[in-house]
C-alpha cells in the first residue's frame, strides 16, 4: 500500500470570516473518544448496525474513520443550556423519529422506495428484481442492497431519493463518475451514501436529546428555517465529498481520509457566524455546477 502525504485542501470558504468558537476548535485538536448521549435504545441499535455494517466484509475501508472521531462537548457548558423553540423541537423529534425506522425489505413502501431510486438512477434500464446484480451498477457491496440499508435504516434510502428528484443533473454527475480526472479504482456510488448520511447524524449528534456541538446547534437553527434541512445538507455533503475525492487524487484505500476531510470542512463551514440558511452554506453552490 503506497503512502502519501496528506494535501491541505482549501476551504470554499477560506475568503468569509469564521466565528470559530475558541473552545470548540480547541477541543477538535484532542483525539477522544466520543460520548453519545443517546435517547433511544432501536437508534442505539441502528447506528451500531450501522457502523458494523460498514466494517465487515471486502470493503472494510468504509466507515473506519468513525471510531477514531466524534463531536466534542463544551466544557464551559456554553450550548449546554440553550432552549428550543417549539418549532425547533417539533423538527427536530421529526428528524430522530426518521432515524429510528429501520430498512425493512418486507415492507411494500420500502420496495417502492428501492424501486424508484433504480428509476431515478437508470431510467431507461428496467429492473429485473429487488435482487439483482443490477445493483452493482449503482455501487451497492451485493445484489441486495437492503443488506446495506440495515445500517442506518430507512433514512439513508430517503436521503439517495431526495438527492436524486432534488438535484438530477448532480445525483447522475456523482453517479456515473463525470469530471475531473478519476482514479481506476474509485469510490461505490450507493455505499458512499450511506455512509455520509452517518457521518451526519454522528456529526451533528443527532441521537443527544438536544446537539452539544456548534455544528449541531447551528444546524437546529437552520432546520427552523427549512424542514428539509438535514436532505439538502446531505447533499451538499456528497457533492462536498466528491470534490475533494477529485482534489486529493484520491482512490478507493483512501476513502475514509477523504470523508475526514469533508466533514471538518463542513463542520467549518456550520460554525460561519453569518449561515443562517442552507444556501449560506459556501458549499451550497456546489449542488448547481
Amino acid at each position: 500500500m503506497r503512502l502519501r502525504r496528506r494535501k491541505c485542501i482549501p476551504s470554499c470558504s477560506s475568503n468569509r470570516r469564521v466565528d470559530e468558537d475558541e473552545l470548540y476548535w480547541d477541543g477538535k485538536k484532542h483525539d477522544e473518544d466520543s460520548a453519545w448521549s443517546l435517547n433511544s435504545t432501536h437508534v442505539i441499535s441502528q447506528l451500531a448496525q450501522c457502523f458494523t455494517n460498514a466494517m465487515v466484509g471486502p470493503r472494510t475501508w468504509i466507515g473506519g474513520m468513525f471510531s477514531r472521531s466524534g463531536n466534542k462537548r463544551y466544557g464551559s457548558g456554553k450550548f449546554l443550556d440553550y432552549t428550543l423553540s417549539p418549532t425547533q423541537e417539533q423538527r427536530l423529534q421529526t428528524l430522530k423519529e426518521r432515524l429510528g425506522v429501520p430498512f425493512d425489505e418486507t415492507r411494500l413502501d420500502h420496495q417502492e422506495a428501492l424501486r424508484t431510486l433504480w428509476d431515478a438512477a437508470f431510467p431507461d434500464v428496467k429492473l429485473k428484481g429487488l435482487i439483482s446484480e443490477q445493483w452493482k451498477d449503482m455501487g451497492w457491496q451485493g445484489a441486495n442492497p437492503s443488506t446495506d440499508f440495515r445500517g442506518c435504516g430507512f433514512i439513508s434510502l430517503e436521503n439517495l431519493l431526495f438527492f436524486a428528484k432534488s438535484y438530477r443533473v448532480l445525483f447522475q454527475r456523482l453517479l456515473s463518475k463525470q469530471g475531473g480526472k478519476r482514479a481506476a479504482w474509485e469510490y461505490p456510488f450507493a455505499v458512499a451514501g450511506i455512509n455520509v448520511t452517518f457521518m451526519l447524524i454522528h456529526m451533528l449528534d443527532l441521537c443527544s436529546a438536544k446537539p452539544k456541538c456548534l455544528p449541531g446547534l447551528n444546524f437546529v437553527k437552520i432546520l427552523e428555517e427549512d424542514e428539509q434541512a438535514f436532505d439538502v445538507l446531505y447533499c451538499i455533503a456528497f457533492a462536498m465529498l466528491d470534490a475533494q475525492w477529485l482534489a486529493m487524487h484520491a482512490s478507493y484505500m483512501e476513502f475514509n481520509e477523504v470523508l475526514q476531510v469533508t466533514r471538518t470542512q463542513l463542520e467549518r463551514e456550520l460554525s460561519l457566524e453569518d449561515v443562517h440558511r442552507m444556501q449560506d452554506l459556501p458549499a451550497y453552490n456546489l449542488l448547481y455546477q
